[in-house]
């Protein structure tokens, strides 16, 4: 073992046993090799022979020769040099940071000076391990532990533990103590499989005092931030609070131990249209712009609070908006604020950016000087801020064709005229936003302002116009129900007319006579009229209609062969059926042909072919608010879909779809009533029905019906109807009931002694039923209007049968005529006749009104049916 020592003004290891004397070993053991051989020959040199002495000296003198050579030239070294580098040496030796190299066992190899001084060493005899030194001091033994367990896996670490006292002293420190690093790794030594432990240990105290004074520096700072008498707040690119301060979360109610940063948008903290003020400062690129804004903040319960925000906003190289930082000023009673003057415009700052209308005003050229939050909302992307710098023209936001109303106006407010027109226009840049401006004329001009000629007040009319052109509509669509209605009902008699003159002449021809084949077409396209009146009635909401509780999964079940049948080959069908429908309650065979009607208008939209897809689900009342369909009330509903992928609706057409006779189809191939029945039949079951169309995409059509609860009053109803059905059911067992049942023949109908009174006021149908009920042996009274058929009653002393009566007369309707004839009559059998749906007109009957009902037109076996079954209810 060897220990060095400091060389002159370079000191040198406290511990060094790197180094191995082996060459000191070797030139011994060749001296005693030497020696030995010398005296060998000393001794026995009598005994060797003369030339073998001379070989064996001719060889080591060959050997010695090639040693001095190598010698010489370098090849062998007597003395080998050290391997260590002696800069490398000279800079471990001298380092400032305690530095041990350890073997596996704990022994030490290598200790600088450094490391001496920190751990209380001065001779090599004193040095000892990390391990041994550190191991019985709680604060440090963990940091060993895991230090040394990572070098033993081959991993390197570092460490940092506070010691009560300086390592190597024995006395307690009166300071606050000293804090240490060590750091270790391990080290291949160059022979096989021996790793060794290179351990560095410094005295970090003085740094830890600096980092302590600078962390409560700033502890300092931000309390001082924290609580200062303004607030603030940092928002980054996207407008999230990464910070704000304590004064102003107490100001907004907002608890700071649960704020988390970027969770909150400065969006959410503005009130009303003040975010428009705050988005409208924007920095050049590369630069910073400051500006003082007047607006309300939103306080966590839902309260304003006046603030003025003097807000700093940067941009990158690129020109994107950057992270902004904001001064908060209260401006609530007893806050930060100023008073008097400032105060009062502060607070008409406040009121300016807060109203809901848009305001501007403008000089003599129309150039804008100021305008309020909600201006720079509304017309958002149109003026900005920087535009208003720049000289921006209020025009800008108008139509072309609006600009030269704009300039009278403003010529107008020049001249400090007092009653100016507004102007009615558009959005610049989009047509559907509609605006009403109200300008006024700057009659005293303030000094802030001396160029002021008008101030400009802007309201969105996009709603009223939406509303305007949706009653437009509806009272439109009315309109043409109302004179659809009108026309049915006269086509109505005609057809009635003609269909009981048919059935007159008929009996009185037989099957082989030549005018039989005529009068048979001549019913048949009268019946063919009679559907083109049906879909008039649907339109205007007045046909026939026996509504009862259906459940849509069932309908549209029982009606796929059908529409399969008529969609094609090329078309399928696809049903969604939602779950646990809802019941509704319409007509089924009505409801029927809405569903056909627009599968097959889907079908003819796919020439090529495609998918029909039908989709019920339930829609709750919740969902039906936020829908915002115009016109619909809320409330549960059972929504039907009819998708298909067809060529779509045009918008300019898509406005007239529902229009009686208004078709896109060629001549012939339709009549223009299919959609107007659909809208006429849904909106009579207390429905909505909504088009949706993109051109090339395809169309859906959505039905929303109103869901069904049933009431006390028709769950008696249907239990009467299931106890009538078990009695019919009953009595098909019993021998007079197949005479009964059969109703078809024309014994069944016959009248015997009853007396009709027929009250129409379209002659030509009176007089065919009056001929037809004759002929079926009754006796027939006539009259032409409700006040005629009281006076025949009371010529004939009320010996009436029944009364048959036309719903819409003159002078009296058919509901007046019941009314007053229950007067005199309260037993008095009554039938109505009328091209309308019954509840037409029933809702203007008592409650408890009983009467029969025959649709016109009617066929003369269906009123001899209708009044035969009367009368013997």
């Amino acid at each position: 073992m060897t220990e060095t020592t400091p060389a002159a003004g370079n000191p040198a290891a406290l511990v060094d046993r790197s180094a191995k004397p082996r060459s000191v070993s070797r030139l011994i053991f060749l001296a005693l090799v030497m020696i030995g051989a010398s005296v060998t020959f000393f001794l026995f040199k009598d005994k060797l022979n003369n030339e073998l002495m001379l070989g064996i000296l001719g060889v080591l003198a060959v050997v010695g020769i090639f040693f001095l050579v190598s010698t010489v030239i370098g090849f062998v070294d007597i003395m080998p040099k050290t391997t260590a580098d002696p800069l490398a040496r000279a800079f471990i030796d001298t380092h400032p940071e305690g530095t041990l190299v350890t073997d596996q066992k704990g022994r030490v190899i290598y200790a600088n000076h450094a490391y001496g001084r920190l751990t209380g060493s001065t001779s090599a005899s004193d040095v000892q391990s990390i391990e041994a030194i550190l191991s019985r001091h709680r604060e440090s033994a963990e940091a060993v532990y895991r230090l040394t367990n990572a070098m033993r896996e081959g991993r390197e670490g570092q460490e940092e533990f506070r010691m009560p006292q300086p390592l190597g002293s024995g006395q307690e420190s009166t300071d606050a103590g000293h804090w240490y690093r060590l750091r270790g790794r391990p080290v291949a030594s160059g022979e096989k499989d021996v790793t060794l432990m290179a351990w560095q240990l410094s005295d970090i105290s003085h740094e830890r005092t600096e980092q302590e004074m600078v962390f409560k520096e700033l502890q300092n700072a931000i309390n001082y931030l924290d609580h200062a008498p303004v607030g603030f707040f940092s928002a980054g690119r996207d407008g999230e609070i990464v910070y704000l301060n304590a004064t102003l979360a107490d100001w907004l109610g907002i608890d700071l131990t649960s704020f988390l940063p970027g969770k909150v948008m400065l969006r959410d903290l503005v009130a009303g249209a003040g975010m428009a003020l705050v988005e409208s400062v924007q920095a050049e690129p590369g630069l910073n712009r400051t500006a003082q804004l007047d607006l309300d903040l939103l306080k966590s319960n839902g309260q304003s609070l006046p603030v003025r925000l003097v807000h700093r906003v940067s941009a990158t190289r690129d020109g994107a908006p950057g992270e902004s930082r904001t001064i908060v000023i209260s401006r609530e009673e007893g806050g930060s604020g100023v008073h008097d003057a400032a105060s009062a415009e502060m607070r008409f700052t406040r009121f300016f950016n807060n109203t809901p209308m848009a305001i501007a005003s403008v000089d003599g050229d129309g150039k804008i000087l100021r305008t309020n939050g909600p201006f720079l909302q509304m017309f958002h992307g149109l003026v900005t801020r920087d535009d208003m710098e720049r000289g921006s023209l209020f025009e800008t936001v108008l139509r072309e064709d609006d600009r030269k109303s704009f300039q009278d106006a403003l010529s107008q407010a020049a001249d400090k005229q007092g009653d100016i027109a507004p102007i009615d226009s558009r959005r610049a840049d989009n047509e559907e936003r509609h605006f009403r401006f109200y300008v006024n004329a700057v009659i005293e001009h303030s000094e802030e302002a001396p160029e002021e000629t008008a101030i400009i007040y802007a309201v969105e009319t996009t709603e009223q116009k939406a509303l305007e052109a949706q009653m437009a509509q509806t009272q439109k669509m009315n309109a043409v129900g109302t004179l659809a209605g009108g026309i049915a009902h006269d086509f109505n008699n005609v057809l009635t007319a003609i269909l009981l003159s048919a059935d007159h002449l008929l009996m009185s021809l037989r099957p082989a006579d030549s005018s039989f084949a005529d009068l048979i077409e001549i019913k048949r396209n009268a019946n063919r009229a009679a559907v083109l009146v049906r879909q008039l009635l649907a339109f205007s909401r007045k046909q026939t209609m026996r509504p009862t509780v259906l459940s849509m999964t069932d309908v549209i079940g029982d009606l796929r062969m059908l529409v399969d049948r008529l969609t094609g080959t090329n078309v399928k069908l696809d049903l969604e059926f939602g779950r646990d429908l809802w019941p509704v309650k319409t007509d089924l065979g009505q409801f029927e042909q809405v569903l056909i009607n627009l599968a097959v208008n889907a079908r003819d939209a796919m020439p090529e072919g495609g998918t029909i897809t039908v989709r019920t689900r339930n829609v709750e009342a919740d969902e039906v608010e936020g829908l915002n369909h115009r016109g619909m009330e809320v409330g549960d509903y059972v929504l039907i879909e009819v998708a298909d992928q067809g060529t779509g609706i045009a918008p300019e057409v898509m406005e007239k779809v529902f229009e009686p006779f208004f078709t896109t189809k060629d001549v012939g191939k339709g009549t223009g009533l299919g959609l107007s029945m659909v809208y006429g039949i849904v909106k009579q079951s207390g429905g909505y029905i909504y088009p949706e169309s993109e051109v090339g995409q395809g169309t859906i059509f959505r039905i929303y019906l109103p869901r069904h609860v049933e009431d006390e009053a028709e769950k008696a109803a249907a239990l009467a109807e299931a106890e009538a059905a078990a009695g019919r059911a009953a009595a098909e067992g019993t021998p007079g009931a197949a005479a009964k049942a059969g109703s078809d023949g024309p014994e069944d109908l016959t009248g015997g002694s009853a007396v009709v009174l027929l009250v129409e006021d379209e002659e030509a149908v009176r007089r065919g039923g009056k001929r037809m009920l004759e002929a079926r042996g009754y006796e027939v009274h006539e009259a032409g209007t409700g006040v005629e058929a009281l006076e025949v009653l009371q010529e004939l002393e009320g010996k009436v049968d029944i009364v048959v009566s036309d719903v819409v007369m003159p002078e009296m309707d058919g509901p007046t005529l019941l009314t007053e004839l229950r007067k005199d009559y309260p037993d008095m059998k009554f039938i109505f006749v009328s091209g309308y749906a019954e509840d037409a007109f029933a809702k203007n009957l008592p409650a408890d009104a009983k009467f029969g009902f025959l649709a016109k037109p009617f066929s003369l076996k269906q009123l001899a049916t209708a009044v035969r079954e009367m009368l013997d209810a």
